[in-house]
């Protein structure tokens, strides 16, 4: 299938408060926004799997009193490039790199939410030198969007079984597209543990897909759950490269007694080996633990994750 641009899915998109603009990185065209000052310390947001750059919408103002913020849709995401069979770690790290050279055009701090943290983590040891002053690891899934991870919980003890069940009803590219198929199907195909944390489980209350799944291609879903996204890029040896200082914030999170489901991005175990193989790599850690707010701090509370991320950026060297 060939690559889909924004206005081959004109009719998935609905209006936001901010000017969207559109770089062109060579195999894509990159959907950003971009608030603040520009002779304030640059600031990178990149969302997570299903997330379009409009979930910051609320933490951007907060932001730009301090940054020069700009916020992406990932390839496969929001009105950037659909890339059939394209949808990697290293792919998606590198069309950030191209970014940042293109647009921003200096150090930058770096900040992703889930899949977006772990995009985050990439930067940190493989963006160009001098392109990535420090990283947020806003509650990532290391170790645990991995297959076969170094420790802690697999993908398959996680989010795998919600991936899979997008991936087989909805369809790459949304070439399947039976949400209601998919809705009937979770009670048999979720573990039970995972079904009160399913958004599309209800089928009274969620009659048609959210506005973030429309932007999303759900090649994304399959690429994780069946280890090519992470294929040449297992986190150990990601981690190990880390160049520059990290804040990782970790959320709501358990291990289900009865069955080992992670109910969370991290576990506490996977956040301690992080913390062993950045300060290793010889740079500084810092940890945020807030175990009652969900996965995405940035929407449920943006005052507390600006000011989380404007004090810890305070303390770093300047650029």
């Amino acid at each position: 299938m060939p690559v889909l641009h924004a206005e081959d899915r004109e009719g998935s998109f609905v209006p936001h408060a901010f000017a969207e603009h559109s770089v062109d990185l060579g195999e894509i065209r990159m959907n950003y926004v971009v608030t603040g000052e520009p002779d304030r310390p640059a600031l990178l947001l990149i969302p997570a799997q299903t997330e379009s750059w409009w979930g910051y919408e609320q933490a951007l103002p907060l932001l730009a009193e301090h940054f020069q913020v700009h916020a992406v849709d990932l390839r496969g995401q929001g009105r950037s490039t659909w890339t059939p069979g394209r949808y990697t770690l290293d792919v998606f790290g590198n069309d950030l790199v191209r970014f940042i050279d293109l647009v921003i055009g200096r150090p930058t701090l770096v900040s992703g939410l889930s899949s977006g943290g772990v995009l985050a983590a990439w930067l940190s040891a493989y963006a160009k030198p001098g392109q990535v002053r420090a990283a947020v690891y806003e509650d990532p899934p290391l170790f645990a969007s991995e297959v076969n991870p170094a420790c802690g919980p697999s993908i398959r003890q996680g989010a795998g079984p919600l991936f899979a069940a997008w991936s087989k009803w909805l369809g790459d590219q949304w070439s399947i597209g039976d949400w209601r198929g998919l809705q009937q199907a979770l009670p048999d195909e979720l573990p039970a543990a995972l079904r009160p944390r399913s958004a599309s489980f209800d089928a009274d209350a969620v009659r048609e897909p959210p506005q973030h799944l429309r932007e999303y291609d759900p090649e994304w879903a399959r690429s994780f759950v069946s280890g090519r996204a992470t294929v040449g890029c297992d986190h150990e040896t990601m981690l190990s490269g880390v160049r520059v200082p990290v804040l990782l914030t970790h959320h709501s999170r358990q291990i289900d007694p009865g069955t080992g489901h992670l109910l969370g991005a991290i576990a506490d175990v996977q956040v301690q080996r992080v913390r062993e193989l950045v300060e290793a790599a010889g740079q500084p850690f810092t940890y945020r633990s807030f175990p009652d707010q969900p996965h995405s701090l940035h929407e449920a509370d943006p005052e507390l994750y600006a000011r989380t991320v404007i004090e810890w950026a305070e303390g770093l060297p300047a650029a």
